[in-house]
C-alpha cells in the first residue's frame, strides 16, 4: 500500500469539531493533538495552492499626517470584503489624540507580522504565512477556538458569532461590491490585504500598488492617497519609495512582531 501524504491524513474543520464536541473523548482528541492529524509535523505537512511568491513582500503604508479620518477606507473595506457587522470590522478606525496636542485619526488593518503570534499559536495550522510574507486564513481548517483573536496584540482579529447568511451589506454598492465569500459561523476573520486582488492582478499581468483591480480596496478608495501598497523588494514600487521620502514607525516594534504596516506621523508629533 503506498504511503499517503501528510496532507491526506489531516482532519477536516467538520472533523475536529466533531472530536473536541464529544463526550468522553479526551483521549483520542489527546493524541491527534500530540502524534496524530493536528500535531505540530502533520501541520507542516499542509500544501497551500496560492499564487505566493517569495519574490514579492507585500508592505502598506499609511500616512496619519495626510489622513482626514473619512472612514471611506473601512466602508470600502466591508463592501468589498462582505462584513456586514460594524462590531466585525477588519479595518479598526478611530480619532486620537497624541500627547503634544495633535488630533489624528487612527486606522489599523491586519499588521501582517513576520513573526506573527497568531501564526504560532493556531493549533490546528489554520493561519499561516504565506511566501510573500501575507498572514493568510484557511477558513475551512479553523475551528474557532480564538487562539490568535487573544495572541494577536493588534486586536485586529474578530470572531464570526453567525450573522444570518442572508443579511444585508448596507455598504453596498455604494462602497463596493463582494468580491469573496462570506465566512461560516465559528471562525475567525481579518484583514487579508485584499489578496484575492494580489492574486489575481499578477496572473492577469498587473502590479499590486499600481493596478487598482490589483490593490487593497483601502488603498484604492483614499481620496487623499494617505495610503501606499507595493512590493518592498522591488525598489521602485510605490511602498518603497514612500518608506525612502518618509520617516516611518511601526506598531509596538518592542513586542518582535516586524510588521508590514508603517506609519507616518501627524506632522506636530514630536519624534
Amino acid at each position: 500500500m503506498a504511503k499517503k501524504k501528510n496532507s491526506d491524513a489531516l482532519l477536516s474543520r467538520r472533523d475536529v469539531l466533531k472530536i473536541l464536541g464529544a463526550t468522553g473523548v479526551t483521549a483520542v482528541a489527546s493524541q491527534a493533538i500530540t502524534t496524530g492529524a493536528l500535531s505540530a509535523d502533520a501541520i507542516k505537512g499542509i500544501t497551500r495552492h496560492t499564487e505566493a511568491s517569495g519574490a514579492y513582500e507585500w508592505h502598506m503604508g499609511i500616512d496619519l499626517d495626510k489622513c482626514i479620518g473619512c472612514q471611506y477606507c473601512m466602508r470600502a473595506c466591508q463592501a468589498v470584503n462582505d462584513v456586514p457587522d460594524d462590531e466585525m470590522r477588519w479595518n479598526v478606525g478611530f480619532h486620537e489624540r497624541t500627547e503634544g496636542g495633535t488630533d489624528f485619526f487612527m486606522t489599523r488593518p491586519c499588521l501582517h507580522c513576520q513573526q506573527a503570534p497568531c501564526v504560532k499559536v493556531c493549533p490546528v495550522g489554520a493561519t499561516w504565512i504565506r511566501e510573500d510574507g501575507i498572514v493568510s486564513m484557511d477558513y475551512d481548517r479553523c475551528i474557532g477556538c480564538r487562539y490568535c483573536e487573544v495572541a494577536c496584540p493588534y486586536d485586529v482579529r474578530r470572531f464570526n458569532w453567525g450573522p444570518p447568511s442572508d443579511e444585508k451589506n448596507s455598504y453596498q454598492p455604494t462602497w463596493g461590491t463582494a468580491e469573496v465569500e462570506r465566512r461560516p459561523r465559528g471562525v475567525v476573520e481579518k484583514c487579508t490585504f485584499c489578496v484575492h486582488r494580489i492574486d489575481r492582478g499578477l496572473s492577469e499581468g498587473l502590479t499590486p500598488g499600481v493596478d487598482p483591480q490589483a490593490t487593497p480596496a483601502c488603498v484604492v478608495i483614499c481620496p487623499v492617497n494617505a495610503r501606499v501598497f507595493g512590493d518592498a523588494n522591488n525598489p521602485e514600487s510605490p511602498i518603497s519609495k514612500f518608506l525612502e521620502e518618509h520617516e516611518t514607525f511601526r506598531l509596538r516594534e518592542d513586542y518582535g512582531t516586524e510588521p508590514k504596516v508603517h506609519y507616518v506621523r501627524p506632522v506636530k508629533e514630536e519624534v
